[in-house]
């Protein structure tokens, strides 16, 4: 991910771990090393589909939790909107990366998930902790290792 720069668009393709405010909360229950997670509290899946509705949560809700996250060694997270100057330098330090999806866009970014199960918190329904797998997900690095951001981000 170091060679990613701000304003690059990107597919992501692999594992990504759900977590909203209510997980990190309770904390994290798996081993974040090298992992990415994705902001978002899905909507139940309708009959015949993988999950519901995806769309990104605001990030600065989870901004208390992340540094001790990066220092882990998160490697990125997908949301949307600012993070703190604390998330900010946590990011340079670590060396991870902020990715933006868009927001309002749900229903499209569901289609890119393939997979989706619960792996902790399941009392907590849509913001229970998923283990999914995407293809082809977008997003945009809206700060990358090195502490550039979009312009949105500034």
């Amino acid at each position: 991910m170091s060679g990613l720069r701000a304003g690059d668009e990107v597919l992501i393709n692999g594992t990504l771990y759900t977590a909203r405010d209510a997980a990190h909360k309770q904390g994290i229950p798996f081993n974040v090393k090298g992992q990415s997670i994705y902001y978002v509290g899905p909507t139940p899946a309708r009959k015949g589909k993988v999950i519901g509705s995806a769309g990104p949560t605001t990030s600065s809700r989870m901004d208390k939790y992340t540094p001790a996250l990066l220092k882990k060694g998160l490697a990125a997270m997908i949301g949307k909107g600012k993070r703190s100057p604390e998330v900010i330098s946590a990011i340079i330090r670590n060396r991870a990366v902020y990715f933006a999806a868009v927001g309002g866009a749900g229903a499209y970014l569901s289609k890119r998930v393939i997979s989706s199960k619960v792996v902790a918190y399941p009392e907590l329904g849509t913001e229970a902790v998923r283990q999914i797998e995407v293809k082809d997900f977008p997003a945009v690095v809206a700060i990358d290792p090195k502490g550039r951001m979009i312009d949105s981000m500034k």
